[in-house]
């Protein structure tokens, strides 16, 4: 299914699982960066049996259309509202992966009322510090000269798995590779340049008063579990499940833990 956000830019979803009378029981999956959409496939085939699973491929991404950017956290939350219009479904939950956790916390500002649960999975409530604004815009200068992902890929691969995985699991490393690849570098530009941008989003988390489930992973080499912790702590419903054998993927690298997170998240 095709969306069309705010400024016409065209958002492409998939939607898995039930479709009947009770159209409540959504939950919509916000891949992170340089991914796509499908990072979440193994949590959508299980979840699915019991909830309309909705994927997006955040705007210059996947299918997506690449509109110009910046993508601030606010568009991106936008473009998930329309889809959820578009289908009908009043309130969802929100679960994101890292980029995607940003995008559901501009959304859980946006519109606190329309959600019932909130995952954030390798995500961080705080905002880039001067430095990794400067190095993420860096960065997207780069690309953009470059006319090519490389250097993006060479800088964020190596960080995104734990250090077994890339020994014992080099499947997982080219599936990821190979999905930054397929993203243009206007795209991964212009996030790369709505990431230095966004706020922080510590000062919504104590009134957020619906079930929450931060997923850490054990070897995350992005967000250190410690922070993961202080983040459980910050919300009244927070919970905290670490995966302990997961770098910054732990729904590629332990996706059983992962999808049995957020069905239990989804029981609360």
């Amino acid at each position: 299914m095709q969306v069309f956000g705010d400024d016409g830019a065209r958002i492409d979803v998939r939607i898995d699982g039930a479709d009947g009378a009770d159209r409540r029981a959504a939950i919509v999956l916000i891949h992170g960066f340089p991914l796509l959409r499908e990072i979440w496939d193994e949590q959508s085939a299980a979840l699915a049996r019991t909830h309309r699973v909705v994927l997006p491929d955040l705007r210059g991404m996947g299918a997506s259309s690449v509109p110009d950017g910046p993508y601030l956290m606010e568009t991106l939350a936008s473009d998930v509202a329309a889809a959820l219009d578009a289908l009908g479904i009043e309130r969802a939950a929100i679960a994101g992966h890292s980029l995607g956790g940003y995008v559901a916390l501009a959304f859980a500002r946006m519109f606190a009322e329309r959600v019932t649960h909130l995952a954030l999975v390798c995500s961080r409530l705080a905002a880039d510090s001067p430095e990794q604004a400067a190095a993420r815009c860096e960065l997207a200068d780069r690309i953009e000269r470059d006319g090519d992902p490389g250097a993006l890929t060479d800088q964020y691969l190596p960080r995104l798995f734990a250090p077994q995985a890339y020994a014992e699991r080099a499947d997982l490393v080219e599936r990821v590779r190979a999905m930054a690849r397929r993203c243009s570098v206007e795209g991964l530009a212009s996030m790369l340049r709505g990431m230095a941008m966004r706020v922080a989003a510590d000062d919504i988390a104590p009134d957020l008063d619906v079930p929450v489930r931060i997923v850490a992973g054990g070897h995350d080499a992005v967000v250190p579990q410690a922070e993961s912790a202080a983040m459980a702590r910050a919300f009244p419903r927070g919970r905290l499940t670490v995966c302990a054998q997961s770098g910054h993927l732990p729904m590629l690298e332990e996706p059983e833990d992962v999808t049995a997170a957020l069905a239990a998240l989804l029981s609360e």
